[in-house]
């Protein structure tokens, strides 16, 4: 089966299973990956959607910052 066989049956797979409302489509969480401006220590930070810039605390240092 070629690439493009493959690419045409998944999206008629899909299509199926959204016109038969078996499949939920929904918006998650969005993880940044931010650095520290003080200390450079990578920090993980969960946005909810639409946001764009996040509040969070360093995990080393304690410094309070904003993550885009």
């Amino acid at each position: 089966m070629s690439k493009e066989a493959m690419r045409a049956e998944a999206e008629r797979l899909v299509k199926e299973a959204m016109e038969k409302k078996t499949v939920a489509v929904k918006r998650g969480d969005t993880r940044i990956e931010a650095k520290c401006g003080k200390c450079g220590a990578s920090n993980r930070v969960t946005a909810a959607p639409g946001e764009t810039r996040v509040e969070f605390k360093c995990k080393e240092c304690g410094h309070k910052q904003r993550a885009m």
